[in-house]
């Protein structure tokens, strides 16, 4: 058994999933159809009698369902337990907070590394191409399972983000507030070139095998731990690095001349990947990267944003940060104007924060003053009721 200070997480609750396409088969964006398949995710805090008190927490690409308590799989505390729990900012006295593991991940959710339930056997690289609104609604297929016929809030961040923006164009009826932090609505160049080299630093590696690797017991560990540390440059920013590491040395009072990690940031890097190869699989990237790069609410609208929004009587919180150069303030700012140009309901916050994307992660107290006050108040306008 794992504790923490607000939640206990026993192994059965990972376990909690829900098979889905039963009846009717989920039919992706490139054509497959997906039968009997599970969605795995965790809830904290309990539902009203009215189900009127669900929020729905969309995870970013590296995330899962274990956002609070202690995640029973690696034993690190969930990635946003600062954010959730008990008379925190989603507050799960007052909330039923759910989040999933999103389709194509892998802590259970139907993905890659899962089998395949028509042929018996590991989906591997046979898995189908997924988008943004295939994960979407098999999220509403589970809020359907759940018996939840609207969220009062979906929020996310970074891709979690896309999401959230996803459920107010797709089901805006099933959404009264929609708070998308450090997204956009399309992935930018910049941003489909760095998923891009990790992808390929991952189907270079030998041992990826075309992604068939899994009878092997040998995986792709050195492409997918370069991926990361790629990607985890991005989460940051220039000064969170230079103030963190400067040019500091590891562990040393000199250079070696030679390729160990002299530096300090250096080592940092090469610990973030290769723990995260760890948790994570190098298929699952591959898929929710190229998700992500496909992302395009403007295309699917014919070019017009706004259009995604049209009539949307959804609360939205807009929300980045000032330092983040992965998803910048600007891209926010493009989705708000479209927002007001359909007369929506929206609130934007820019956050001072020299920590970079990865700053609604992180001790940001002005970004939980902004949310809270967000929350707080569409529960007064919306009529929902205190409990505890």
């Amino acid at each position: 058994m794992i504790k923490s200070d607000e939640f206990e997480t026993k192994m059965e609750d990972y376990n909690k999933h829900a098979i889905l396409g039963v009846k009717q088969p989920l039919v992706l964006e490139c054509g497959v159809s997906l039968n009997n398949f599970p969605v795995y995710y965790q809830t904290y805090g309990s539902l009203s009698e009215k189900k009127d008190n669900a929020i729905l927490v969309c995870h970013a690409l590296s995330g899962d369902q274990f956002l609070a308590g202690v995640n029973p799989t690696t034993g690190k505390v969930g990635w946003w337990n600062l954010v959730v729990g008990p008379d925190k900012v989603i507050d799960t006295n007052r909330y039923f907070v759910i989040c999933t593991n999103i389709l194509g991940g892998c802590m259970g959710t139907v993905g890659p590394k899962e089998v395949n339930s028509e042929t018996g056997e590991i989906w591997g690289s046979n898995f189908p191409m997924i988008t943004i609104q295939d994960m979407v609604r098999a999220q509403a297929l589970l809020i359907d399972h759940l018996a939840i016929d609207k969220l009062f809030c979906v929020i996310g961040g970074s891709m979690g983000g896309m999401q959230v923006l996803e459920w107010a164009a797709t089901y805006p009826e099933r959404v009264l507030t929609a708070v998308p932090i450090a997204a956009a609505a399309q992935h930018s160049a910049q941003n489909i070139a760095f998923h891009e080299v990790g992808r390929q630093a991952i189907m270079a590696d030998p041992n990826w095998c075309g992604g068939n690797y899994y009878a092997s017991d040998i995986f792709p560990d050195r492409g997918l731990a370069i991926a990361r540390m790629v990607a985890h440059i991005t989460y940051l920013s220039e000064p969170s690095l230079q103030t963190k590491f400067g040019r500091r040395l590891q562990d040393r009072e000199s250079i070696t001349f030679g390729f160990d990690a002299d530096f300090q940031v250096e080592s940092y890097l090469r610990h973030q990947g290769s723990t995260f190869v760890d948790r994570f699989d190098a298929n699952s990237y591959l898929y929710i990267t190229r998700a992500m790069d496909y992302f395009d609410l403007s295309e699917r609208f014919d070019g017009g944003l706004a259009e995604a929004f049209r009539g949307s009587k959804t609360r939205f919180c807009v929300i980045s940060f000032s330092s983040d150069w992965l998803y910048p303030t600007s891209e926010s700012r493009m989705v708000v104007h479209a927002l007001n140009s359909v007369a929506a309901s929206v609130s934007f916050a820019e956050i001072r924060s020299d920590k970079g994307h990865d700053s609604f992660l992180l001790d940001e107290p002005e970004f939980w003053r902004v949310l809270r006050g967000f929350l707080s108040g569409s529960a007064d306008y919306f009529g929902l009721d205190e409990f505890s």
